[in-house]
């Protein structure tokens, strides 16, 4: 085998710039990465690879490696704008090759891949592929750049490169073709990664998924801090079983795998169309009590009005006379309120016209933090926000907050009580796992989650007030209690 060691991956990283590796959202892939996936495609006599953002040619050269073994003949089309890794990639191509003895052509592409391929994908012009392997950058992409422009007219709508080119290979592929890529999982979720999944899920099947369960060890040394999976496609493929494999990282020691119903992967009915990547069959199903919207239930929730820096003006480091609380995660970040607290941010607003549109009326309020941390061990983290707490009339709350509420206004002291203790059990976080493997906890996340009714509410306030603390083991007997 000719598969480029890791070394080289290293040697040509240390070869380029931070900033310059953030400016094109570069991250290298290991050899037992780019072995596995490769592993998971099916190797015809002729293959046609597409490898967009190649890097060092890891990828291709595992996909040339399985299809030398398998007596595939391949052409592969590969793609680099950076100088530095294309010298390396181009050692790689013309090793193979050599190594190929007439089975292996290659055209390395030295342009943007997007603005090389996106007339191509809008029409029937142009190359197709069999095989596509990709692990994209991830740079989010400006509303008025180019790049965005060019995705729109070939009729992809997103917000990030990944998601870009991963469409635009798909566009790419023949009937039958398939594509394989190491990709975040944060568009599995949220509204902004909607069209693009609507264009996946309408093109392809999806055949496995691969969950990497360290948020940290896909990429190794790089700072790559949400979780990352490996997708398998096929396109035009009547939708099936699919298979959701496993592993803490990218050594795939401890690699499991199990068979899902389609149904579990994308609920039916669900206007989302969110992805969900069960680890077991007992992840497949909402907690049994969970029956109600949030429409149903009455209730509503946002993310936090106040946006800090555009109120500069009225920041006050300490309360005082007419300032009204301001309140961030951080002030519950030993899991009780503590407030004022010294720290960079402000503990208050001053009462101007400028900060009072942006204020809410002091109630019973469920607070929900939008980004958890890596060492935190629950994704969905919520506090029970009572009035006396801060005794104020008006309340500031931070944007990285959500916040469930009434038009605006508090809830009932027990329903907010409930809605906590059931938003912090075990089987909630456990089943939002499911669908989001990113830090952050969208309000659309939360709309989409089912609750226990307002009565099955009510009854697990009444009995989690009954205890003076209330410790995780406890959350959960009340809730499997419902």
């Amino acid at each position: 085998m000719l598969a480029i060691p890791d070394h080289l991956h290293r040697e040509a990283c240390q070869q380029l710039p931070d900033t310059q590796r953030s400016q094109l959202g570069q991250y290298m892939t290991s050899a037992a990465i780019a072995r596995f996936m490769a592993s998971l495609f099916h190797y015809p006599e002729q293959a046609r690879l597409l490898d967009a953002g190649a890097g060092t040619g890891s990828l291709t050269a595992a996909f040339l490696d399985a299809a030398l073994q398998h007596g595939t003949s391949t052409a592969v089309d590969a793609w680099e704008i950076d100088p530095t890794l294309r010298r390396y990639l181009q050692t790689t191509l013309e090793q193979y090759v050599q190594r190929g003895q007439g089975r292996v052509t290659t055209q390395l592409h030295s342009v943007d891949f997007i603005e090389d391929t996106s007339f191509a994908a809008q029409t029937s012009i142009g190359k197709r592929y069999t095989h596509a392997i990709l692990n994209p950058p991830y740079k989010k992409i400006n509303t008025q750049s180019r790049h965005r422009q060019l995705l729109r007219k070939a009729g992809i709508e997103t917000v990030n490169l990944y998601t870009g080119f991963v469409a635009l290979a798909i566009l790419l592929l023949e009937t039958g073709g398939e594509l394989v890529a190491i990709i975040p999982r944060s568009f599995c979720n949220g509204s902004y990664y909607r069209p693009f999944r609507e264009l996946l899920l309408k093109q392809c099947a999806i055949r496995h998924i691969h969950l990497f369960e360290s948020r940290s060890k896909a990429f190794g040394a790089d700072d790559v801090l949400q979780e990352n999976i490996i997708i398998h496609l096929v396109k035009s493929e009547e939708q099936g079983q699919v298979t959701v494999s496993t592993s803490h990282d990218a050594r795939f020691a401890d690699y499991q795998e199990a068979c899902f119903a389609f149904a579990n992967i994308v609920k039916p009915g669900d206007v989302e169309q969110f992805i969900h990547i069960p680890t077991s069959h007992a992840a497949t199903d909402i907690p049994a009590v969970s029956t109600h919207s949030l429409v149903e239930l009455g209730l509503e929730v946002c993310t936090g009005p106040v946006v800090d820096f555009r109120l500069k003006e009225c920041w006050s480091a300490q309360p005082g006379n007419n300032t009204v609380p301001l309140l961030y995660p951080h002030h519950f970040s030993t899991g009780q309120l503590v407030w004022p607290k010294l720290h960079k941010k402000p503990n208050a607003l001053h009462l101007l016209p400028a900060s009072r549109r942006w204020l809410m009326p002091n109630g019973h309020y469920v607070l929900v933090k939008r980004f958890s941390t890596k060492e935190e061990r629950r994704r969905v983290v919520a506090y029970h926000l009572t009035p006396a707490m801060l005794g104020s009339e008006l309340i500031g709350f931070e944007n990285h907050w959500n916040i469930f509420h009434i038009g605006k206004a508090g809830l009932d002291a027990t329903l907010a009580s409930g809605l906590a203790t059931f938003l912090n059990s075990t089987v909630l976080d456990d089943w939002f796992r499911v669908f989001s493997g990113h830090t952050q906890v969208n309000a659309t996340d939360l709309r989409t989650l089912r609750y226990p009714s307002r009565a099955q509410l009510r009854v697990l306030g009444e009995r989690a007030a009954s205890y003076a603390s209330i410790d995780q083991t406890t959350i959960d007997q009340l809730v499997a209690a419902l």
